[in-house]
């Protein structure tokens, strides 16, 4: 895509600095270097961002020798703060677009505290920015709104400058190539898709699990908690995908409709299918405890852990029980959706175990099936072992989620950002549960959270993902 600049608006924080910039100097193979104008509340000049873009740069691993013609061509700044009006950053995109013979192709990223979206929105809108001689995208990043009610304020604020199809709700997890995957693993092998259903599914169980704690994030996160930090964002986008229809067609908006059909079918929550914790200390003392971060309230009692039982009540999953689960100060780092099949209707061995199907968002992106085969002895022993598929073994460096994401908003395609009507509707389902109702269960950090949340399982397994 070429004629293109790219507004970078919080331009001077940590989101830009450790994901955005390095994101774009990687997609140059794909564009035309694409002018990137960085706006910020600090007093600085062309050459001082650049030197910050280079360092940005040399921390993700990337030559700064090598990106300095970039730097040097393409990297611009200038100071507004939103608020303040953004007449100047009108000013000096338009000047950029002169001097470099652009058509007016303008991509407007929030890389601000969830806060300032609103008034920056606004700005922008005042100040003439939403429409342009070319096409405008705006990109929003999580969270959109805290609860219902604010999420359908800021949805009417933003609609009220740009059309719902120049809107780019960014959730990250989304731009990671398992979850791309997962529509062409369901709906191009029919091996699965004949069995994804209640008739050879027996449950469904996805986890986010952290291995660090709030990390100095503690004034956010105790007004935030697990639910508004994870669950009606990443779980909720990964739960659709798992258990949409076929779409019509391969587009975005057949693709976003199936997957609001998911949420507006799920049975509401029972509270008694809700399970709370929150974090103490380590029993190896590596963790602190939740209370004990700054910015915590002493007496918070802020979930750090939550896990549930959801019911889909339409033809594809009646009676199959999906489990969530979130937290952290877990023992590592995971992201995985664990699909256990249905036993055979006749046990012919009775060693067999379930089988399970693991699909692996991070940290090492893959599938692997279980399933059970013979040992090589005289006697019938069954050992059950991964069939597995590795991206990085199989393809080497994947591209980082914003790189994809960020080449999606470039191409105008939709499919991977999160509709209004679908932000709205996962609010709504989960608002009964975004504050705490009591005291949470407490958990050790770097444990698997409460035994508690075993409790929610229809089994005495365990969850999958250990």
């Amino acid at each position: 895509m070429n004629g293109l600049v790219f507004v970078i608006l919080g331009a001077t924080g940590d989101l830009a600095r450790r994901k955005l910039i390095p994101a774009l100097y990687r997609l140059l193979g794909q564009w035309e270097e694409p002018i990137v104008l960085a706006v910020g509340r600090s007093d600085r000049d062309d050459a001082s961002y650049r030197e910050f873009t280079r360092e940005s740069l040399a921390d993700a691993g990337i030559d700064a020798d090598a990106a300095g013609k970039w730097c040097d061509s393409c990297i611009h700044y200038t100071q507004a703060a939103a608020g303040d009006g953004y007449e100047a950053l009108a000013e000096r995109l338009t000047q950029l677009e002169k001097e470099h013979g652009l058509a007016g192709n303008r991509v407007f990223y929030l890389a601000l505290p969830p806060g300032a979206y609103a008034g920056a929105v606004s700005d922008l809108g005042v100040a003439g920015l939403n429409e342009a001689p070319g096409w405008v995208r705006l990109v929003v990043e999580k969270p959109f709104g805290t609860d219902l009610e604010s999420a359908k304020e800021l949805n009417g604020i933003v609609h009220s400058y740009f059309s719902e199809d120049a809107v780019y709700r960014i959730d990250h997890y989304l731009g990671k190539e398992t979850v791309q995957n997962l529509l062409v693993f369901r709906f191009a092998n029919a091996l699965f898709e004949s069995s994804w259903n209640r008739g050879g599914i027996e449950a469904v169980e996805i986890t986010v699990a952290e291995s660090i704690g709030v990390e100095g994030r503690g004034n956010y996160y105790d007004g935030a908690g697990v639910v508004r930090d994870m669950v009606q964002n990443h779980l909720a986008q990964l739960l659709t995908l798992i258990a949409m229809e076929p779409p019509a067609s391969y587009s975005p908006a057949a693709i976003r409709d199936e997957k609001v059909k998911v949420l507006e079918s799920l049975r509401p929550i029972d509270l008694q299918s809700v399970v709370f914790g929150q974090y103490g200390p380590a029993d190896d003392g590596d963790i602190g405890d939740y209370l004990s971060e700054n910015g915590v309230a002493p007496d918070s009692i802020m979930p750090t852990f939550v896990a549930m039982r959801l019911t889909i009540d339409n033809w594809r999953w009646q009676g199959v029980p999906f489990y969530l689960r979130t937290a952290k100060a877990m023992p590592r780092r995971v992201t995985q959706v664990a699909v256990t099949f249905h036993d055979n209707p006749v046990r012919f061995f009775e060693q067999t175990a379930k089988d399970h199907l693991l699909i692996t968002l991070q940290p090492d992106e893959g599938f692997e099936l279980r399933v059970d085969v013979k040992e090589p002895a005289p006697d019938m022993k069954l050992r059950q072992i991964p069939l597995s598929f590795s991206y990085a073994e199989e393809f080497g460096r994947l591209p980082g989620a914003y790189e994809t994401l960020l080449a999606d908003v470039v191409d105008g395609d939709q499919t991977l950002f999160v509709r209004a009507d679908m932000v709205e509707e996962a609010w709504a389902y989960f608002g009964p549960i975004i504050d705490p109702p009591a005291a949470p269960h407490l958990y050790p950090a770097g444990s698997w959270g409460p035994p508690e949340a075993d409790s929610l399982l229809h089994h005495d397994r365990g969850w999958t993902t250990r």
